[in-house]
């Protein structure tokens, strides 16, 4: 029998018990693909993330991020947690405020802004353009009217996790929207690979957002990280914030639900050359070990 030391933190919020939780197991070294799979299914937790030696030797660890029912290829919140709990335990050199951490999608950049608590922030992977919908189809499959969504077409958009942007009229709309299974389904071609569905609404401080996932069995996500990068390019090239160097602003997400999570977003460059930052706090919760 062997104790696997880890940690639970809460994501993307500064209040125990809010935002995204997620568990972390700093030396999963002894730990095979299959364990890991296993634990992840037993905590059912959005994710769980296990640390591991790099292979890469630029990067500080190599993270493996598994939901109860596949691994994933890069997540924000497991990425800005795990980050936390590598610092928090003294993983990271002291005063070391940038490193970057081996995914599957690649080295992610993280960056460590000063301040109690720390904010944590990771540079958004690659993003990639895809389909467009037709607003009509997304409406009924989140059993809205047509009316309820704004202008903009509705796309799907990757930075790792492939996501649909709906835009929609005002916070009603969004808090109203609703994803079961079958209505996911609708939205896919022949063939395609399931995707995550991400609706929200311009407001003063950003957007005010939600994201649903039935098909990665995930009825609703609290605070999606990987999809915060996609949503500032989407929301940027349909001016519905600004595109200008340093621009900041906050995606309130999980409010719905009961786990009041505030992403936040720092764009670099312009659209000829565009960076997202996306960042939050992290808050600590449980430590604990699982014997096995």
């Amino acid at each position: 029998m062997t104790a696997f030391r880890y940690r639970v933190v809460d994501v993307f919020t500064q209040r125990a018990l809010e935002g995204n939780p997620l568990a972390v197991f700093p030396d999963a070294s002894a730990l095979d693909e299959l364990t890991m799979q296993k634990i992840a299914r037993e905590l059912n937790l959005s994710e769980s993330t296990f640390v591991l030696p790099p292979s890469n030797p630029d990067c500080a660890a190599r993270v493996r991020i598994f939901t109860p029912s596949k691994e994933m290829l890069f997540a924000g919140h497991p990425t800005i947690g795990t980050s936390y709990v590598l610092v928090d335990e003294g993983m990271i050199p002291k005063g070391c405020d940038r490193f970057l951490l081996e995914e599957k999608v690649g080295a992610v950049p993280v960056r460590v802004e000063a301040g109690a608590p720390p904010m944590i922030w990771l540079t958004t992977p690659p993003i990639h353009d895809g389909r467009i919908f037709a607003p009509a189809a997304c409406a009924e499959a989140l059993e809205l009217e047509p009316s309820d969504l704004l202008e903009p077409a509705p796309q799907l958009l990757s930075a790792g996790n492939p996501t649909l942007f709906v835009a929609l009229k005002d916070k009603a709309a969004v808090d109203q929207a609703n994803l079961e299974l079958a209505g996911a389904r609708s939205l896919k071609l022949p063939g395609e690979e399931p995707f995550c569905v991400f609706v929200f609404t311009p407001v003063e401080t950003g957007a005010y957002s939600r994201m649903f996932a039935p098909e990665f069995g995930m009825v609703e996500d609290p605070a999606t990280g990987s999809a915060t990068g996609p949503l500032a390019a989407y929301m940027i090239r349909n001016k519905l914030v600004s595109s200008a160097d340093g621009t900041r602003f906050v995606s309130e997400q999980g409010t719905r639900m009961g786990r009041r999570s505030f992403l936040h977003v720092h764009v670099r460059g312009d659209q000829g050359k565009l960076g997202i930052d996306v960042g939050g706090h992290v808050t600590p919760l449980v430590e604990a070990t699982m014997t096995l």
